[in-house]
Formats: C-alpha cells, structure tokens, sequence
C-alpha cells in the first residue's frame, strides 16, 4: 500500500474535532501552553491506545494526547483515519522535560517496544494508519532521531532483522483524536495493546 494524494483525501473540517482537556492519569491538559523548558515529539507506532500508555508511564513525561500526523486531510476524524485516506498515521504526542528524561531514552524505548520495520502495518493492525513515524519539532530532535535509526538499525542487521521503515521528518501538523480515545486504556484496562516489539535492544546515543 502506498500513500494516497491529497485528491483522493477526504476534504476534512476547518475546526477541530471534540476532545477532552484533562489528561486522566496527569491531571494536566492535553492543550498548549506546556511548562518553559519543556519539548514536544510525536511518535507513531501502531495504534495509539497501547503507545499513549507506554509513554505516559514514562518518568520526565508531562503529558501525552492520541492524535493523527502525517497526512493530507485537515482535522480528521478516527473514521476517516481508517479509511487510509487521510494520509494520517496514528500517533502520540509526548511532552517532556529533557532535564528529567533525554530525548534519547524515549527514543530507545520508541524503537524497542514496536517492530519498525513492517512498512504499512504493525503486527495485524494493517494500513497506512498504522505506519511507524517519528516527528520532530527542532532540528536538533531531528538530527538525535535519524542517528538513533541508523544506531538501531545496526542492531537489527546483527540480529538478522529487517530493514527500518519508520518515517522520520519534522511535525506539520498534530490533530487530537476524539475524547474517548485520549488515555483510552486508563478508562479501558482491558482494551487492545498491539505493542510487540521485535525483541532487540540497542543503546542510543
């Protein structure tokens, strides 16, 4: 499966779809303005659900918000996500205080707790939707995040591994999903996690 154009895109909303505001394990709000210091990535690795959990438990980790990056459509919705014709992956955004936890050690969890190297998939979740992306914010972030793909994808060769897929480039846009998937497997315990790593373990940095 490819990326579909912008024609083939749903046409999307001018205003953001509904969503909450208060995160339900942090008890911060999901919205901007964050505390001065600290920094925002955007990780996409299958979906969101099992993700926003894993970096929420994360110490240094502010907050973090479900959402769709990567794509064409402004403002879409879950439905039209699935569809594979936003363009959209499914993502988290993390804000975090680099004096408590660095950049690289969310990275290193980032590549170890999913398989990057499936392309349009994550284990059964199959689709564009479900692609492993990482988007930065500063050219700094930028510059970390390529080093620790080169770094993992090392690791992976010597393990006889595939070959890292995961999109890796500056945010352009972050759309919040819907209120019930924010801290979805807060409210759910029992809920969906395809989390699956791939097994190997690399040190980045």
């Amino acid at each position: 499966m490819t990326l579909l154009t912008k024609k083939s895109a749903p046409e999307g909303r001018h205003t953001p779809i509904e969503t909450s505001d208060l995160h339900t394990i942090t008890g911060h709000s999901i919205h901007p303005p964050y505390p001065e210091g600290h920094e925002e990535i955007v990780f996409g690795m299958g979906c969101f659900w099992g993700v926003e959990r894993l970096f929420w438990q994360q110490p240094g980790v502010y907050v973090t918000a479900a959402g769709y990056a990567g794509g064409t459509t402004p403002n879409p919705t879950y439905k039209e996500t699935c569809t594979g014709l936003t363009g959209h992956t499914e993502v988290v955004r993390v804000i975090f205080d680099p004096k408590q936890v660095p950049l690289e050690t969310l990275l290193q969890i980032f590549w170890e707790q999913h398989d990057p190297t499936q392309g349009n998939r994550q284990g059964n979740d199959i689709g564009s939707q479900y692609r492993s992306a990482i988007f930065t914010t500063t050219d700094a972030q930028l510059a970390v995040a390529r080093q620790s793909a080169e770094a993992f994808q090392q690791a992976l060769t010597q393990a006889g591994k595939g070959t890292i897929t995961t999109e890796i480039r500056p945010l352009d846009v972050f759309y919040y999903a819907e209120a019930y998937h924010q801290q979805y497997l807060d409210k759910n315990p029992g809920g969906y996690c395809g989390l699956k790593g791939t097994g190997v373990t690399c040190a980045i940095g």
